[in-house]
């Protein structure tokens, strides 16, 4: 697995275990940068991985926002736990993050939804995450 994926594999983890522990991402990467100094089995957490739990934190709010706007028929609350973290930062990677191709960023989250998520999902991702690639221009002047 290339390191990108791995620090989007490990991005995605640490959000979903903010999510379900009702902590701040930040809280929860220190935990684990504390954990991978201190346990050997712990691998290392990467820059990129720092840089996207980071980047979404920075933007939590408005790419909530937009979750909330865009998904139809889903409120973010009922979304499961898993899609809803997969959005958040396949989003921001493709909002903010300009040195990541919009397709990639687009099939990275696709590709983590066939791994940790149900049979529908991987659609529903690509689905949101296109429409946010339409509208990337108007959604970071709107709210960056």
């Amino acid at each position: 697995m290339a390191a990108r994926s791995k620090a989007r594999k490990r991005a995605f983890q640490i959000l979903f275990e903010a999510d379900q522990r009702g902590a701040s991402p930040q809280t929860v990467l220190a935990d684990w940068i504390r954990h991978s100094r201190t346990d050997d089995r712990q691998p290392p957490v990467n820059e990129y991985t720092m840089q996207l739990v980071e980047g979404y934190a920075a933007y939590a709010t408005r790419i909530d926002e937009l979750i909330s706007t865009y998904a139809t028929d889903w409120d973010l609350d009922r979304m499961p736990v898993v899609d809803r973290n997969l959005i958040r930062l396949g989003a921001y990677e493709l909002v903010w993050v300009d040195e990541t191709p919009d397709a990639v960023a687009i099939d990275e989250a696709v590709q983590l939804a066939k791994e940790f998520s149900t049979d529908d999902s991987p659609s529903f991702v690509n689905g949101l995450l296109g429409r946010f690639k339409e509208l990337k221009p108007s959604l970071r002047r709107d709210g960056a």
